[in-house]
């Protein structure tokens, strides 16, 4: 399965009313460690099991999302459960890391 594009439009929808836990990759075009990351969030939303999902937002176009969640730097991963923030990466991290915030 391929992430979710995350907007404004359907944030509390796919994210906020989840009834699994979804895994978001706050990301930009122009961002050199973005770009290195996406390979891995795409490859662990194609692994995905039943029981996460895998999303993306770009801040560009939703900066209003990272705004209320205080992104200030990208690549920053947040994995939501239950409609709340429950972990936070920072940075270029190997898929192992994200793998594990899943746990």
């Amino acid at each position: 399965m391929q992430p979710i594009v995350i907007t404004v439009d359907n944030f509390e929808e796919k994210v906020l009313k989840s009834p699994k836990k979804i895994l978001i990759d706050f990301w930009a075009s122009w961002c050199g460690p973005c770009k290195a990351l996406s390979p891995i969030v795409d490859e662990i939303a194609e692994e995905a099991d039943d029981s996460f999902l895998v999303g993306k937002v770009n801040i560009d176009e939703n900066r209003d999302i990272a705004l209320k969640y205080k992104v200030m730097s990208i690549p920053t991963v947040i994995l939501f459960e239950n409609g709340e923030e429950v972990k936070r990466s920072v940075g270029l991290v190997a898929k192992e890391d994200l793998l594990n915030m899943l746990q």
